[in-house]
């Protein structure tokens, strides 16, 4: 016989570094891979349930990541009077089946990014910038991701790395000590050529 029994959405939340960042666990995927909405023209062409999220007066922005949705909340709220909201608006719209992220999504930003980064592994500098890139994608973005961020490699030029923050990494306090101490620190070491890393600004 067939299991017509669907399971309910649970979700809890977990801190994350940043205090005006929230990260929202759901037992089920939400979306495979990354999403992140922090400008509504792109969420409300993309992601109808980012575009719903921040219709809300105190939703900045909003970062999907597998089975998580992480949301930045505007300054001027405290989590007591919006965290509830906020679980209720999420379960109630994975309940109702509604739409996450549009088909198409991943080819559009994987293009974009493609874009960004296609001149960064030519020459003498394009081996270090591809080093510097697998680095940070093996040893930083897992530990980034378990606070419900994103870090992505975006250039790298004379010595400098630059690299932007998302989802509760992005605008965070601690991610300036996190980037200065703990990446700049290790990248370093294991890149004798790398001088400092820049946070760049989305």
């Amino acid at each position: 016989m067939e299991n017509t029994i669907k399971t309910s959405v649970m979700l809890y939340t977990e801190q994350t570094p940043n205090p005006e960042a929230l990260k929202y666990v759901a037992n089920r995927m939400l979306y495979r891979g990354i999403a992140d909405f922090k400008e509504a023209d792109l969420a409300s062409e993309w992601s109808p349930m980012a575009n719903s999220l921040m219709q809300l007066p105190y939703v900045k922005s909003v970062y999907f990541n597998n089975n998580y949705v992480t949301i930045t909340k505007e300054f001027n709220y405290e989590w007591s009077e919006i965290m509830l909201k906020i679980k209720e608006f999420i379960k109630s719209y994975i309940e109702q089946n509604g739409e996450i992220v549009k088909e198409g999504f991943s080819e559009y930003a994987a293009s974009l990014q493609a874009a960004e980064v296609a001149g960064q592994f030519t020459g003498e500098d394009g081996e270090i910038a591809r080093k510097i890139k697998d680095l940070i994608d093996t040893y930083v973005k897992p530990a980034v991701e378990g606070d419900g961020g994103n870090i992505e490699f975006k250039s790298y030029d004379k010595g400098r790395v630059y690299v932007q923050m998302q989802g509760s990494c992005s605008g965070c306090p601690s991610s300036t000590v996190t980037l200065k101490s703990g990446i700049e620190g290790m990248l370093k070491r294991m890149v004798p050529e790398v001088t400092e890393v820049i946070q760049e600004m989305a």
